[in-house]
């Protein structure tokens, strides 16, 4: 007599599977919702449910919760990864937050030293977090720079030693050591930075195999320009072998981004690791006391005066109010960018998405608190520059794969439950250039590993971020 097992019947463990999932209670679940994950291309109607902080389940039938949220007419996909967010303060989590980020991080300054910043975060952040090691502060503090987040006089004017130079590297090195997750590059801002100092930073990179996220030494169409400036970063990647992040790259590049574009895929296929990033905006933000606008601005940009605008008060500057506001320091806006180049960026599925923002005290960048609900709502929804998977990607699995974080940036059972869901029909970014501190609308719910920050579309009073290190 043939004897039969269960285990000898698919369909009937696949049932007793079901079965054990839906009498099991979970600490939250998600329903009705469609899920979106970039990374298995899965598209439909399902359940989430998270179990200690992490994706336990997704199935077709309904699963119990302790908190249970109904998704209907939502979206739900992984949380955004913003690899470009200066304002890494409360203020600024909770703008990040409701724009549906779950992860932010300063990569391209980075900080120096890696291990106190970190510390001071540990515990008491809405979202997660994580930072470069970065040349600017490490050459600012060799050289005593009197600059705070940039810098304005030593490390800008003068040329770095020998000793100097090995006590930069030194510092940069402590702050891998400490976690950080690559070296953060600002070349333009410290432009009396050699280039074979900028190559030795790209081999300790290369040692340690982490990225790169470089601000690139030069701008625009004018020779020494944004071409000089990219043969530059591919050459020494190619020389070390490190991976190259190159950030804002519309910002920089202008009408040249197609070229630059160009440039970058030619030597992904022929072997080179580099990726780029952009912001959903027209205009970019600095510190006008910086190198950025040293003698020769107007020609190197492309811009004027006019073209500039005071964050402070938001008037557009004269030449009487640039050299005075020059002399006091602080934040300006730069209306630069083609609005077809954005349009460019958007679409292009490579091109991942970054904020480069951040608010200080209700002042600052739209794109500290609008960034990602812009590119669904205004380049998806309305000019249809991409579709819906494809902008996900770009906001959560490219910069996973980037930072090579294998449990966030997906849908995928064991994955980090750090999960967003929105109203395709309604999501938007409510920031102005001239009232920047306006959160999203249409994010009804964000979960940062398991945690509701972000529930109807309300911020929680909670802090479940975690450190993201090398």
């Amino acid at each position: 007599m043939k004897r039969s097992f269960w285990w000898h019947r698919p369909s009937l463990f696949v049932v007793c599977m079901a079965s054990a999932l839906q009498a099991q209670t979970y600490d939250l679940v998600i329903r009705n919702g469609r899920v979106m994950d970039p990374a298995s291309g899965l598209d439909a109607r399902r359940t989430i449910a998270v179990q200690a902080g992490k994706i336990a389940a997704i199935s077709e039938s309904p699963l119990n919760g302790k908190i249970a949220i109904d998704a209907t007419g939502l979206i739900v996909a992984p949380g955004f990864i913003d690899l470009h967010s200066h304002g890494q303060t409360p203020e600024n989590y909770r703008f990040k937050a409701r724009d549906g980020v779950t992860t932010a991080l300063e990569m391209e300054v980075g900080v120096n030293p890696v291990a106190p910043w970190y510390a001071a975060r540990e515990g008491k952040s809405l979202v997660n977090f994580g930072a470069t090691s970065g040349h600017i502060p490490a050459r600012m503090a060799v050289m005593h720079d009197s600059g705070t987040f940039l810098p304005r006089d030593a490390a800008v004017t003068q040329i770095a030693l020998a000793e100097q130079k090995r006590e930069i590297l030194a510092l940069v090195r402590k702050g891998l050591d400490e976690g950080g997750l690559g070296v953060g590059l600002g070349i333009a801002y410290v432009p009396t930075a050699t280039r074979p100092e900028i190559l030795d930073l790209f081999r300790v990179a290369a040692e340690y195999r982490v990225p790169v996220y470089v601000h690139m030494r030069d701008a625009g169409p004018v020779e020494p320009g944004v071409i000089d400036a990219l043969q530059e970063v591919l050459a020494d990647a190619a020389a070390t072998g490190a991976a190259l992040h190159v950030v804002h790259i519309p910002s920089m590049a202008f009408r040249q981004t197609p070229l630059c574009l160009e440039m970058m895929a030619g030597a992904r296929k022929r072997g080179l690791d580099v990726t780029t990033e952009a912001y959903s905006y027209t205009a970019g933000m600095t510190r006008l006391e910086t190198a950025i606008f040293d003698p020769g601005w107007q020609e190197r940009l492309g811009i004027g005066f006019h073209d500039l605008q005071w964050v402070a008060t938001g008037e557009r500057l004269t030449g009487d109010t640039f050299v005075r506001y020059r002399k006091q320091g602080g934040e300006v806006i730069l209306h630069h960018i083609p609005e077809e180049i954005v349009r460019l960026v958007m679409a292009d599925p490579t091109v991942m998405v970054a904020s480069d923002g951040w608010i200080d005290n209700g002042k600052g960048h739209p794109r500290g608190a609008g960034c990602f609900a812009r590119v669904l709502g205004r380049y998806v929804r309305e000019e249809k520059a991409l579709d819906l998977m494809t902008a996900i990607r770009k906001m959560s699995l490219l910069p996973a794969e980037r930072l090579n974080l294998q449990t966030k940036g997906r849908i995928k059972v064991g994955s980090d439950a750090d999960i967003v869901a929105f109203n395709p029909a309604t999501v938007t970014d409510r920031a102005t250039y001239a009232n920047p501190a306006q959160y999203s609308d249409g994010i009804p719910y964000v979960l940062v590993n398991g945690v509701l920050v972000v529930n109807k579309g309300e911020l929680e009073v909670v802090t479940p971020g975690r450190a993201v290190k090398r």
